[in-house]
């Protein structure tokens, strides 16, 4: 199980689909929808808008 470096979260599947994506596809670290937010300068709500849409896209790494 992976967890968030900054917090300590257990982490969701897509939240390492999002920190793949938008950081570092391969990665082997990773932070939560929250702290990758912060991060990026966004909303967690705008974090789950762009994995709803590359879902629809098709892309693989998110479910």
């Amino acid at each position: 199980m992976s967890v968030c470096v900054k917090c300590g979260k257990a982490l969701t599947y897509n939240e390492i689909g999002a920190y793949r994506k938008f950081v570092n596809r391969g990665a082997k670290d990773f932070l939560c929808r929250e702290c990758l937010a912060e991060k990026l300068g966004i909303s967690p709500e705008r974090i789950d808008q762009k994995i709803e849409e590359f879902k629809l896209q098709g892309c693989t790494l998110f479910v």
